[in-house]
């Protein structure tokens, strides 16, 4: 379970996590779950492209998670961001259909984007992962503290300067490197799954932001080298037990804070907290 290509799996995969567990906590503290979901599943739709053509996926990835972000960002200026981001996926994923018509060839390489291959990751694609996601790890850092702020807080941000159009742009741009980081190893439609069920069981369990950043990244390691075990063991698809993991921990995390909500509550909420 752990020599040969497991090890590549075993990095990967944790890389990811890390990743997932740190945009995640943003990604459910600002409501947009739907942008995480509509960004992986149009950029595969420049998987399928760059296939077609002969260029390395990871660019068309990045692309479309770009143009993705930036659609879903400059309509959403003029209409609800739902819509916008309704529209997005929309019309990527009749380009990614468009593609897929044009090509039999690539199947199992663009089925793979779908639903993850963290067990074919090679070498040679560590570095690009971890590369980018050191990057999204960085902004993350950079942007933390207007970030949340904005996130929690909106008027408030507003009144200290900080533009809540720009960092919702940046924030999309935030998702759009973490999909082309992760839909190559976990898939375009279980990155979702990291992304939305360790954060949200994270944010029941504390209202400390750090405190529910690192449990959040806690959850999303412990759910993908549980798959990857499970899998290895069961000789299951991972992306089944990423899936009911992820789908647990939320459920658990919903049932703690409504036991905790029958217990007395203190008569202050301390500045720096947020509420679950």
């Amino acid at each position: 379970m752990f020599s040969g290509f497991m090890v590549n799996a075993w990095e990967a995969a944790t890389i990811v996590a890390v990743v997932a567990g740190v945009v995640g906590f943003f990604t459910v503290l600002r409501g947009s779950a739907f942008a995480a979901h509509a960004l992986p599943n149009g950029a595969f739709a420049g998987a399928a492209g760059a296939s077609l053509v002969g260029v390395n996926v990871i660019i068309g990835l990045g692309v479309f998670a770009l143009l993705g972000a930036l659609t879903i960002a400059g309509l959403g200026r003029r209409a609800r961001q739902d819509v916008a981001t309704a529209l997005a996926i929309v019309m990527m994923l009749g380009l990614g259909a468009l593609f897929l018509s044009m090509t039999t060839e690539y199947a199992p390489e663009i089925y793979s984007l779908l639903f993850g291959e963290v067990l074919g990751v090679s070498s040679n694609e560590l570095l690009p992962t971890a590369g980018i996601g050191m990057v999204c790890i960085g902004v993350v850092f950079l942007l933390y503290r207007p970030l949340l702020l904005s996130s929690v807080m909106p008027d408030a941000a507003e009144a200290r300067g900080v533009k809540g159009r720009q960092m919702d742009l940046a924030f999309l741009i935030l998702i759009a490197l973490a999909t082309t980081m992760a839909v190559p190893v976990v898939g375009s439609l279980l990155i979702f799954s990291l992304l939305i069920g360790p954060p949200a069981a994270a944010r029941s369990f504390t209202n400390k932001p750090l405190h529910a950043m690192g449990l959040s990244v806690g959850f999303a390691l412990g759910t993908v080298w549980a798959a990857i075990a499970l899998s290895f063991t069961s000789n299951l698809p991972i992306g089944f037990f990423v899936g009911a993991i992820s789908a647990c921990s939320y459920a658990a995390g919903r049932g703690w804070a409504a036991w905790r909500r029958t217990r007395p509550l203190p008569p202050t909420l301390p500045a720096g907290f947020l509420p679950v």
